[in-house]
């Protein structure tokens, strides 16, 4: 028998609702009944989910005016919010060396030190009434880097190591934190990402791994498989890391890499990639 959704959350907040995982989280939330506050840089592109559903605009690109706006709802929703999702994120493909340093900085900035304001913010008030779920959520990029994709894997793997630091200071109280690490979904991300033009030494490379990457979105799960592991995983009371996509990703390249030295696990990813032609 399934358990219940835990009756203590009544109220969420959620970033980056407007499509992709964050969609799939909304409408979940909203079928076990709870009130909604998400979020898009645009609220005119949010779907008209429900009554129950409060559009909020949030750009972690102005981390102070995101803050602003999570009071706001904080506000609209009695004082306080029972979840907190913080999924909203982008990404960018382009060589480290070639990218002005400003543009993964910027998003750097809008991927971890915004969602490590939020975070502050949510868990702060989580701890003082006692309660509450906080779901950070990272990516499998956190464990196995994307080439190419630097300024991802570093906020990605940051905001992991954030939910880490917080489960320790949560021990033995009511407050749960969840680390939500989805591998690849089949979704517009490849689409809605920002492509910087490679130097010429790597323009195969880049290329190589760019089919890789939209060949596995496209044989990837839908969204509603990553809902459904969410709502598994907070119906159970969950802590700690959690897991979610292909079994290859999520059970099987996790064994591999605690069974096999990382620089054979380094290997496997550069051939998988095709990033070993020619070499």
């Amino acid at each position: 028998m399934a358990r219940r959704f835990p009756e203590e959350y009544r109220t969420a907040f959620l970033t980056g609702a407007g499509s992709g995982l964050g969609r799939a989280f909304a409408e979940m939330l909203l079928a076990e009944g709870l009130e909604v506050w998400g979020t898009s840089r645009d609220p005119s592109r949010l779907p008209s989910f429900s009554p129950r559903f409060h559009p909020v605009a949030l750009d972690l690109a102005d981390a102070a005016a995101a803050l602003d706006a999570y009071r706001s709802a904080e506000t609209g929703a009695g004082g306080g919010f029972d979840l907190v999702v913080n999924n909203a994120g982008y990404g960018i493909f382009g060589e480290f060396a070639s990218l002005p340093g400003a543009v993964w900085e910027a998003q750097v900035g809008a991927m971890l030190v915004a969602n490590l304001r939020l975070t502050h913010a949510a868990y702060s008030g989580m701890r003082a009434r006692g309660r509450g779920c906080l779901v950070n959520v990272s990516s499998m990029a956190a464990e196995f880097a994307l080439p190419f994709m630097s300024g991802y894997n570093v906020a990605k793997a940051g905001l992991s190591a954030l939910s880490e630091s917080l489960l320790f200071e949560s021990m033995g109280t009511d407050v749960r934190v969840i680390d939500f690490r989805p591998g690849d979904y089949r979704t517009a991300f490849n689409q809605s990402m920002q492509r910087a033009p490679a130097s010429h030494e790597a323009s195969s490379r880049t290329q190589s791994v760019w089919k890789v990457l939209e060949a596995n979105l496209a044989a990837s799960p839908v969204p509603a498989r990553a809902a459904a592991d969410l709502r598994r995983a907070l119906r159970g009371r969950r802590r700690g890391i959690v897991r979610s996509g292909s079994v290859f990703q999520v059970r099987i390249a996790p064994l591999l890499a605690r069974l096999v030295p990382s620089c054979v696990v380094r290997a496997g990813a550069a051939r998988f990639f095709g990033l070993t032609k020619g070499d």
